[in-house]
Formats: structure tokens, C-alpha cells, sequence
């Protein structure tokens, strides 16, 4: 049976995954309390993902400023997200979802014919609902865009 896609709308499912100092992050933890934003990114270190992960980076006054957690997701060890985030200057969590399991329960295709993972944004309001979605896996910039755009209009 195929997890079904999360959609708009749709509750934020629930999970627990390390970060890159491997500390234990589960989503609940957030609930009630901010706004997320969830980038599911295909591999540490690559041109697309750099650029993004940078983006979201440089961006992260903008997400406090409306109360958002950014987290990055891939498939990657802990230890490589560890070098990537140090390398990158990266102060957001960025989470090992070796296996994919998180990403086979939102429903995150493996993109390009199925050999890279895809590239997706869900922004999540304070209550745990997904408000919003962007996927593309080549348009990395308009991720941090669109994430800003929809909780502008979450947080009103």
C-alpha cells in the first residue's frame, strides 16, 4: 500500500528524526507553539540543494520574524548533514531521515525518473494543518519565496 501525498489542508504527520548534532526533533514538539516550514531536499552538497539550503539560510530573520522553525529533510547520515551544515553555516535543524520513511509519509515522490529524491516545501500553521505546498525540483530558490509568501498570509 502507498502512503497517501499530504495535501493542503491536510494535518501535519507526525514523526521524529535526529538533527545533525543528533539530537531527537519531533514535530509535536511545535504544535501550538509556531509556524513550520519543512524543505524536503534530494542530497547534502549538491549544486540544487546548496543553493537552497543557503537560501533558507540567509532568509532565517524573515521565518523568526514570522514565527517559523525552518527544517531541512534528506536521506543523508547525520554526520553528513553535521558537515554539511558546518561547512554552509547552516543554524537551522537539518534532519537524517535515512530510509525515507518521513518522506514516504508525506508522499514525496522520488523525482527525476526515480533517482533523485524530490524537492518539496510544506509550510504548517501553529495548529499542525499543511497551509501550503510548493514543488519543484529545479525552481530551489522559489521554495524560500513561496514559504515566506504563504505565512505572510498565515500570520496576517
Amino acid at each position: 500500500m502507498t502512503p497517501k501525498k499530504v495535501k493542503k489542508g491536510d494535518p501535519v504527520p507526525d514523526f521524529s528524526l535526529p538533527d545533525q548534532h543528533g539530537k531527537q526533533i519531533n514535530i509535536r514538539d511545535f504544535t501550538g507553539k509556531r509556524n513550520l516550514v519543512l524543505f524536503f531536499y534530494p542530497k547534502d552538497a549538491s549544486p540544487g540543494c546548496t543553493k537552497e539550503a543557503c537560501s533558507f539560510r540567509n532568509q532565517l530573520e524573515a521565518f523568526n520574524e514570522l514565527d517559523a522553525e525552518v527544517m531541512g529533510i534528506s536521506g543523508q547520515s547525520v554526520e553528513s548533514h553535521q558537515k554539511f551544515a558546518r561547512k554552509y553555516g547552516l543554524h537551522y535543524p537539518l534532519l537524517s531521515d535515512e530510509g525515507d520513511q518521513v518522506r514516504k509519509r508525506f508522499g514525496v515522490s522520488s523525482g527525476l525518473f526515480g533517482m533523485l529524491p524530490g524537492r518539496v516545501t510544506y509550510v504548517i500553521d501553529k495548529s499542525g494543518k499543511v497551509v501550503h505546498i510548493f514543488n519543484s525540483q529545479f525552481r530551489v530558490l522559489q521554495h524560500v519565496e513561496d514559504a515566506l509568501e504563504a505565512l505572510k498570509e498565515v500570520s496576517g
